[in-house]
């Protein structure tokens, strides 16, 4: 992996759900609703002094979001943090730098 650039597309993990799961309060937050569904669909990284994840999750009916969430280096213990997210985004919108 070259440091800086984005990965190809890869199908989303158990470990790219449990992050959706932990940044679906702030998302919920910050749109002033709460999603039934919130499913990790699939995912590319980043890697930077830790890791960002770009990750397509589907919030229900045919409405995605694509999430960029940071996860610092394990030696500085600090939680997850969603830097960014877009909404209003379909299926078959490809994930991109945001």
């Amino acid at each position: 992996m070259m440091c800086g650039g984005l990965t190809g597309v890869q199908p989303a993990t158990p470990e790219t759900q449990q992050i959706v799961d932990e940044v679906k309060q702030h998302v919920e937050e910050k749109e002033g609703k709460t999603f039934d569904v919130f499913m990790a669909v699939e995912y590319k990284t980043q890697l930077v002094a830790g890791m960002n994840y770009f990750i397509k999750v589907h919030v229900g009916n045919d409405e995605f979001f694509h999430l960029r969430v940071f996860k610092s280096l394990p030696h500085e213990n600090k939680p997850l943090s969603l830097t960014s997210y877009q909404s209003s985004k379909t299926q078959h919108d490809e994930l991109s730098y945001f």
